[in-house]
């Protein structure tokens, strides 16, 4: 796991190939098997492969979506907020094994925000997000990932770079 993790870096150029549906039912599997509070599993999952789907969600945000136009997988990544009080968290953690499950396949994967994000002056970018998808009002998105084959290498982090100082043992000091 820490070797995957040392080399996972955030992909947001994919080629044309697309996934296929074994490699995506595995992506599904790690979704599904993500942990959350209490057992709840609040959280739901959009698979988007439709080009003009993905167009669409590209726009969601005025910076930080556009990736996902490349992408030949999204996935949305939301859960039924009446259900848990910390859907936030539960989806984040669903998230995280996913990127770590397509970096495991050989897939790279990025992570466009939504929650708290604008979409335009007016609009939300869940609400631009709920509106596409036909989401009820109780989903509450948290973001997309975009995942496909990388069309770009990016180096590890060095070691050297880590935030050494953002470690603290048993007290801040």
């Amino acid at each position: 796991m820490i070797e995957l993790l040392r080399h996972r870096r955030s992909i947001r150029a994919f080629t044309a190939e697309k996934i296929d549906r074994h490699t995506v039912a595995t992506l599904v599997e790690a979704a599904l098997r993500a942990p959350s509070s209490r057992g709840n599993n609040p959280w739901h999952f959009i698979l988007v492969d439709n080009p003009a789907t993905l167009e669409k969600l590209a726009q969601a945000k005025q910076h930080g979506s556009q990736f996902l136009r490349h992408a030949p997988l999204a996935i949305v990544v939301c859960a039924d907020s009446s259900r848990s009080d910390v859907w936030v968290e539960d989806t984040a953690i669903a998230a995280i094994i996913i990127q770590l499950t397509a970096a495991s396949l050989g897939l790279g994967s990025c992570w466009a925000q939504i929650r708290n994000r604008p979409h335009d002056g007016e609009t939300s970018a869940e609400r631009y997000v709920q509106e596409l998808l036909g989401l009820p009002e109780q989903l509450k998105v948290t973001c997309i990932l975009g995942i496909g084959h990388p069309a770009e290498q990016k180096p590890p982090l060095a070691a050297e770079a880590l935030q050494q100082e953002k470690i603290h043992w048993n007290r801040w000091e």
